[in-house]
């Protein structure tokens, strides 16, 4: 069995370490594609894996066509709208992903990141303080609940609202669940972005949601930049001088967003929130435990695509 590490970023050497170890003592071959330029090079590299390890990179239907031995692709992370789970499906490949991770790291980026804004991006004018703010988290998964953990401790008052986490077990954890993402967004002074890019999402992140924030509202996201509606967000920071936006996702409108917003707005020049040597780590080689369970013993856990 030959399991495949294609990372464009590359994992750390700590991390490749621990995923070859994981890999060889269960009897399979690492092979390691690192900071390719070219789609061809990832193609041939494919051609004869069972395995495939990725990060960011992209696994459409070329790479799961030319991937003739391919049984089954980690992205070490939680997203994974980088891999064509159709195509995937079709071909019998399960994919899998990563959950939880990456999540304290995420979320320690959330605070990065607010707080930069809220302190006026440290150019030594008077900001504000969190400390008995409302945090709206919209989404409540791995992610946001360690925002909520994070939050606690810098004493703000934590809603959250998750379409698909039930009220008794986010109450259960301190944090007040909101009967509707309106009603979240209209209540707090921050809001932490942890939804997925779903047929369902995309764009979801309106004028019409925004306008429901109250004066001096902050929205972070770290989650993907296609859950914004780009435009009507600019249109609502052109009447909204009063509200800041930063995220770790480059929009499409950066430049337009920079010119016009100066401060108020902030973005990563790259991805950041699994940037950290912990999370590198722990995704990698989660992933390729994931992949020796399931070839050994069928164990699919945590699949994000059909059988």
């Amino acid at each position: 069995m030959k399991v495949l590490i294609a990372t464009d970023k590359p994992f750390a050497k700590v991390a490749v370490d621990g995923i070859r170890k994981e890999v060889e003592e269960a009897g399979f071959e690492l092979a390691l594609l690192e900071k390719y330029t070219e789609k061809q090079q990832l193609l041939d590299a494919v051609s004869d894996a069972d395995a495939i390890i990725i990060r960011s990179d992209i696994v459409d239907t070329e790479v799961i066509a030319a991937a003739k031995q391919l049984k089954v692709v980690v992205r070490a992370g939680a997203g994974y709208d980088n891999v064509d789970l159709e195509a995937a499906t079709t071909a019998g490949v399960c994919v899998m992903n990563t959950p939880g991770q990456n999540a304290n790291a995420v979320a320690e980026l959330v605070f990065g990141l607010l707080i930069y804004m809220i302190r006026n991006n440290f150019n030594g004018t008077s900001g504000t303080e969190l400390k008995g703010k409302k945090l709206g988290i919209h989404a409540y998964g791995n992610v946001g609940r360690n925002v909520a953990r994070i939050a606690k401790g810098f004493g703000m008052d934590v809603l959250a609202y998750d379409m698909f986490c039930r009220d008794e077990d986010i109450l259960a954890e301190g944090v007040n669940p909101t009967c509707s993402v309106k009603m979240l967004y209209q209540s707090c002074d921050v809001i932490s972005v942890h939804i997925p890019a779903t047929k369902e999402t995309k764009q979801s992140i309106n004028n019409e949601l925004l306008s429901l924030l109250p004066k001096g509202a902050v929205m972070i996201n770290t989650a993907r930049k296609e859950v914004i509606n780009e435009a009507e967000m600019v249109a609502f920071m052109e009447a909204r001088p009063d509200f800041k936006y930063a995220t770790d996702i480059t929009p499409d409108n950066h430049a337009e967003m920079t010119e016009k917003f100066g401060a108020r707005y902030f973005s990563t020049a790259k991805k950041m929130g699994a940037q950290t040597a912990e999370a590198n780590i722990n995704a990698g080689i989660a992933a390729a435990k994931q992949i020796v369970a399931f070839i050994k013993e069928g164990n699919d856990t945590f699949r994000v695509n059909k059988k």
